[in-house]
C-alpha cells in the first residue's frame, strides 16, 4: 500500500507540472504575439507628407460617413480627417455640426440625442439617392475599418472628457501609432491623463501665428494645423516646428498652384475637400498613392 501510495503521488505531481507547464507555455505564446503585433504597429512605415482627406471624400461622397472614408483610402489618401462628438448617451459619434439636420434626414442637436436615434438616420440621402440609407457611424467601425499605414486626423468636438474617452478607445485598438487627436487645451489634457502615448495636434489656435506655433512647441504636441494666407513667415514656422519634430497640417484648398506653395514651404498635409482630385496631382508633388496595410486580415470593401 504504501509503495501504491507514493506511485499515485508522484504521477499527481507529474499531472499538476505538466499542467503548470502547458500553462507557461501557452502565457508564453500569447505575450510572443502581443509582442509581435505591438512591434509591427510600431514599424508601419507612415507617410510623410501627402493629402489630408476633410471629412472623408467629402466632395463626391456623404462627409463623415464609411463611403467616404472608403474611397479616400480607394484614392490613396495619406491622411484622414473626421469628428468626434459625444451623443446624449455618451456614444463617440462622427459628425461634424453641432446638430443633425444638414447631413442626415434627422434634426435636433447631436448632444441631446441618443445614439439609438442617430444611428436610425438616413445620412446619405442628402448627398445623392445613391447613398441612400448610409448611417451615421461611430468611433469604433471607424478605427476598425482603417489600413495601419494612413494618417488618421480625430478632430474632437468636446473637452477633457471626450478627450479621455477617445484617448481610451485609441490605445485599446491599437491606433496610437497613426490617430492624431486634434484638439484644444482641455481634451488634450484628457487624453494625456489616459497616456503620454497619444499623438496630440494642436488646435488651440490662439491669434493664429506665432503665439499658436511656440504654444505647440511648449505643449509638446506632434502636430499644428495652420491655416489662413500662407504668409512670408510661414517659412519661419516651419522651419521652428521641424526642428522639434512637429508635423504640420493646413486647412486647407483644393488648389494646386497653392499646394505647391504649402509642399515647397515643408507643410507636410494640406486638408482637401475633393481628395480624389488631388490624388491625379499627387505625381507632380512627388508624392505616391498609400497602398493600404492591414494589421488584420479583415478589409473593408472599397467603393470605387
Amino acid at each position: 500500500m504504501p509503495l501504491q501510495n507514493s506511485i499515485k503521488n508522484r504521477i499527481s505531481i507529474n499531472v499538476v507540472s505538466g499542467k503548470a507547464v502547458s500553462a507557461l507555455i501557452i502565457l508564453l505564446l500569447l505575450m510572443s504575439v502581443t509582442l509581435l503585433q505591438n512591434t509591427m504597429a510600431q514599424n508601419v512605415e507612415m507617410p510623410s507628407k501627402g493629402f489630408c482627406a476633410h471629412r472623408g471624400a467629402m466632395t463626391s461622397h456623404p462627409e463623415n460617413t464609411i463611403p467616404a472614408f472608403e474611397q479616400s483610402i480607394a484614392s490613396g489618401a495619406q491622411m484622414i480627417e473626421f469628428d468626434v462628438q459625444f451623443s446624449r448617451d455618451s456614444a463617440l459619434i462622427i459628425m461634424h455640426d453641432g446638430t443633425l439636420d444638414r447631413t442626415t434626414n434627422g434634426s435636433g442637436e447631436v448632444a441631446l440625442t441618443d445614439s439609438k436615434v442617430i444611428r436610425s438616420l438616413d445620412a446619405g440621402s442628402w448627398k445623392d439617392k445613391a447613398f441612400a440609407g448610409t448611417q451615421v457611424p461611430v468611433l469604433r467601425e471607424v478605427l476598425e475599418m482603417m489600413p495601419a499605414n494612413i494618417w488618421l486626423n480625430v478632430h474632437l468636438k468636446g473637452g477633457y472628457e471626450l478627450g479621455k474617452k477617445v484617448a481610451e478607445v485609441i490605445l485599446e485598438m491599437e491606433k496610437n501609432h497613426q490617430a492624431v487627436m486634434a484638439v484644444r487645451e482641455g481634451a488634450a489634457k484628457g487624453a494625456r491623463s489616459v497616456s503620454d502615448k497619444i499623438l496630440i495636434c494642436n488646435m488651440e489656435r490662439q491669434s493664429g501665428g506665432l503665439d499658436y506655433v511656440e504654444g505647440t512647441i511648449a505643449m509638446k504636441a506632434n502636430f499644428i494645423q495652420l491655416k489662413g494666407p500662407i504668409t512670408p513667415e510661414f517659412q519661419n514656422y516651419t522651419k521652428s516646428l521641424h526642428e522639434k519634430g512637429i508635423g504640420i497640417n493646413y486647412f486647407g484648398t483644393d488648389d494646386p498652384e497653392i499646394m505647391k506653395q504649402l509642399f515647397d514651404l515643408g507643410i507636410e498635409f494640406p486638408l482637401v475637400n475633393d481628395i480624389v482630385t488631388a490624388m491625379k496631382h499627387a505625381d507632380e508633388f512627388g508624392i505616391k498613392p498609400v497602398v493600404p496595410s492591414y494589421s488584420t486580415s479583415k478589409k473593408p470593401s472599397i467603393i470605387n
